[in-house]
């Protein structure tokens, strides 16, 4: 992916059945368009270029069947392993929690989500006939991701819209410039597993 300009922006299309969306810089130009393969009993999405589909960037799958603690392996042009992102198991269903794990695996990365009362929040209002339908602008949830130091590095929100389409990534201090990629790779994930979660 070139041109990784923060903010950047992840928009989801809802006229289709799978989770596709595109992410794109702060110029607003389009730095790929990931799609999420429908029907599988392993999770598994391609990030193009752009949405034209012609050039793949990175595919993304699971590793596991259908494990809820599954790790999914984020792979280059060239089937070449760059990294992973491993939920947390039973530790996610309070609060999101994710590794970004490198080539290497070595955890590099966490993910978590600032406030899980959001989520609470969000899974009790959404039960509720038509107020349900009102959730994706009053519960948007942050997730963090932080280096080995502790420090947050980027910030992923949720912005609000009627049908949780809008997601936002915000550099918070400085990345190491091969890591930005792998980062952002492993939210493209996240998102797409959070969502199904609600």
């Amino acid at each position: 992916m070139n041109n990784i300009e923060y903010p950047i922006k992840f928009s989801f299309k809802v006229t289709t059945l799978s989770n596709d969306f595109t992410a794109k810089n702060a110029s607003g130009q389009t730095i790929a368009y990931v799609k999420q393969k429908m029907f599988k009993l392993k999770e598994a999405i391609t990030v193009y270029s752009d949405e034209s589909k012609t050039r793949i960037l990175y595919t993304i799958a699971a590793n596991q069947w259908l494990d809820f603690s599954a790790a999914y392996s984020i792979k280059d042009a060239n089937e070449k392993e760059i990294g992973k992102i491993a939920r947390k198991g039973w530790r996610s269903m309070w609060k999101a929690e994710y590794d970004i794990v490198n080539q290497n695996n070595e955890p590099q990365y966490k993910v978590q989500e600032a406030n899980a009362w959001v989520r609470v929040g969000d899974s009790l209002l959404g039960e509720i006939p038509v107020l349900g339908f009102f959730t994706g602008y009053l519960f948007n949830p942050t997730y963090n991701v932080t280096n080995r130091n502790g420090e947050i590095v980027v910030k992923l929100k949720k912005k609000p819209s009627l049908l949780g389409k809008e997601f936002e990534l915000e550099k918070t201090a400085n990345i190491d410039e091969d890591d930005k990629e792998l980062v952002m790779l492993g939210l493209m994930m996240m998102i797409l597993l959070e969502r199904r979660r609600g």
